[in-house]
């Protein structure tokens, strides 16, 4: 957490400015409180290592995309639109999706109240937060802040960073990467404050898509640890051995290795998502079933508990809405009654985990390494000299070859061909990033060297990512990218695009 000193010293953030998300502006702030090695759960645990024989985390995803879809083509929130169009689809589910977005407040508070010893991870993307504010649905964000801010529920409560426009990253180009990481920051530390931020140190990717380009891998890995972010959540199945082969300890914690077409190398602790139907498995709590049949495990010089890790949406399937509230609550009581919750398996959160087993002598070296899927193929064919033109030429020929090799993410910063072919969409999202990017980055690159961008150093000076017509293009950039556009492909969803590149376009072209 911020020092107090620190914390004192910070400005609070307004989360919305001229009617926008704060989601630019206060990059240094940002830093200043992410960039930190301090235990976030060790101080207040109430579990001890050698009393626990395995243990599961659990995770909730939750989205909403924004869309061009008021009276007037207003951007609204994909939720407020449900409930506008009852008729349509599946819209008739607003309310309930709503309430899922709140009730897992309700859910820790009271089984914490009764004693229990619950976990939770909490993802929520940026527009989705947005959109409950823009349509006056302040209540869901109180009640999460009741978690959130509230000391009581720190044990119990991990919020996990994320892209803030739920982007794909295999379809991001490389300098949004950061950007998206940076707006989910600003935005969190608007609503839920700063000590809030500096608790947050795992990270969800959109989907779970992990590109496995080298370059796009690397550059996400190397924005995540720029951001502060300690560890990534990962599906079992996008990633590999060092010799391609499937991951055999699911249940340990791994060391994700990045390498470029440069030759430089990244890594990032990585937690496993075991696969499966997700929103099954965490709806009827399976991880805590599958935690029950497992045993400690030899890591480095250090016995420790395996950890079923999995994930589901909050608030999609009959499932999730329906026999989640009690299923969860029922193993907490299960735990409870047998070993209050404390020893044998437990619920943890994916830090807590973390700062556990290092705190019993693991370190991160101590891992498993894995790698992007797909990767030790492209290896096998280039030598740690060869140049970023041998990385395309190795590809090139593993497509040739096997068309069912993929590689998804983008070659380079600038890239203007997308792996996934000419999809309306991508090429509305590479086109618009890259007249952002074109207009935005010189600007940004000449306010640095003068100094203009630190408003310490030159108080008269307005940072550029503080000002409306910044965070206006931004905004579309980053919307533009989320994923549900490209997901659905086709009709309203095609046409929602179009409309957002079209704004972002004259947003960039009249204000720049």
């Amino acid at each position: 957490m911020p020092a107090l000193s620190q914390a004192a010293s910070l400005p609070l953030l307004p989360e919305l400015i001229d009617g926008l998300p704060n989601i630019s502006g206060w990059e240094a702030e940002v830093r200043s409180v992410v960039q930190h090695d301090r235990p976030i759960f060790l101080p207040t645990t109430n579990i001890h290592l050698q009393d626990v024989s395995a243990a599961f985390a659990i995770a909730l995803h939750m989205h909403q995309p924004m869309i061009p879809a008021g009276p007037q083509g207003e951007l609204i929130s994909n939720l407020q639109y449900m409930f506008e169009h009852p008729y349509e689809g599946d819209n008739h589910n607003a309310g309930p999706f709503a309430y899922c977005y709140s009730r897992i407040a309700d859910f820790m508070i009271d089984l914490v109240r009764q004693g229990c010893n619950p976990r939770i991870m909490l993802d929520y993307s940026g527009t989705l937060l947005w959109g409950l504010r823009q349509m006056g649905r302040g209540d869901i964000l109180d009640n999460l802040k009741r978690i959130t801010c509230d000391r009581t529920y720190h044990p119990y409560v991990e919020w996990l960073g994320t892209f803030w426009g739920h982007a794909l990253a295999s379809t991001t180009p490389i300098p949004d990467l950061k950007l998206h990481i940076q707006a989910w920051q600003h935005h969190f530390a608007a609503i839920f404050g700063w000590d809030a931020l500096a608790r947050v140190k795992g990270f969800s990717l959109p989907e779970m898509h992990l590109p496995n380009h080298p370059d796009t891998l690397f550059e996400l890995v190397k924005a995540l640890k720029e951001a502060g972010y300690r560890w990534l959540l990962l599906q079992a199945d996008t990633v590999e051995t060092t010799t391609g082969q499937p991951l055999s300890q699911l249940h340990l914690p791994h060391q994700l290795v990045a390498r470029n077409a440069e030759g430089e190398t990244v890594s990032i602790t990585a937690l496993i998502k075991t696969q499966g139907a997700d929103n099954q498995l965490v709806g009827q709590m399976q991880p805590y079933q599958k935690a029950r049949t497992l045993n400690p495990q030899l890591v480095g010089q250090v016995m420790i508990p395996p950890l079923v890790a999995q994930m589901g949406d909050g608030e999609n399937s009959g499932i999730m809405m329906n026999e989640f509230p009690s299923t969860f609550r029922n193993a907490w009581y299960d735990m409870s009654a047998q070993n209050q919750g404390h020893f044998g398996v437990v619920g943890l959160t994916g830090t807590e985990y973390l700062e556990l087993i290092e705190a019993a002598g693991c370190t991160p070296e101590d891992y498993p390494v894995c790698q992007a899927k797909g990767q030790h193929r492209i290896w096998q064919r280039v030598s740690e000299a060869d140049t970023p033109k041998a990385i395309a030429r190795a590809i090139t020929e593993l497509k040739r070859e096997d068309s069912s090799f993929q590689v998804e993410g983008v070659s380079s910063a600038h890239a203007l061909r997308w792996s996934q072919g000419n999809d309306p969409v991508l090429a509305s999202m590479q086109k618009l990033s890259a007249l952002f990017h074109q207009t935005l980055d010189p600007l940004l690159q000449a306010q640095s060297s003068n100094g203009e961008a630190n408003p310490h150093t030159n108080p008269l000076s307005s940072a550029l990512t503080q000002q409306p017509r910044y965070r206006q293009a931004l905004l579309y950039n980053l919307l533009i990218q989320t994923s549900c556009f490209n997901y659905w492909g086709q009709g309203m969803w095609t046409d929602y695009a179009r409309t957002l590149y079209s704004r972002g376009k004259e947003s960039i072209s009249s204000h720049f």
